[in-house]
């Protein structure tokens, strides 16, 4: 399964950007689908992740600020961040986790995307 995230980009201290993540592949069902961050020097660390139920878990950070939803016909996921700060600068890399179509059956998968690198300036 591959990924193509997209929507990165340079934002002043309080904007928005939305982010956009495609999967593409042979895909039976994605489970999970979200994203992480990195920073300079960092871990990488959760932003936000949803199910295909629709349950939703958030870093605290990004609480009441950063929106991920998901639309599962287009196997795509968004991520909404508003009243960005200098410390959400970061890459920002889409993840999903499901099954593939394999032959009669199905295999688990797990996939990242290439990041996109999201910059706030102060």
């Amino acid at each position: 399964v591959q990924l193509q995230a997209s929507g990165g980009g340079l934002v002043q201290t309080g904007g928005s950007l939305r982010l956009s993540c495609a999967a593409s592949g042979d895909i039976d069902i994605i489970k999970d689908m979200g994203w992480y961050r990195q920073a300079p020097g960092k871990e990488r660390r959760l932003v936000a992740r949803m199910s295909s139920g629709g349950t939703t878990n958030y870093a605290e950070s990004v609480k009441g600020r950063f929106t991920i939803s998901r639309d599962n016909a287009k196997n795509t996921v968004y991520l909404q961040m508003n009243a960005l700060k200098p410390e959400d600068t970061a890459v920002y890399y889409c993840f999903a986790a499901g099954t593939v179509l394999v032959g009669t059956g199905t295999r688990s998968f797990d996939s990242w995307g290439q990041g996109t690198l999201v910059t706030v300036s102060s």
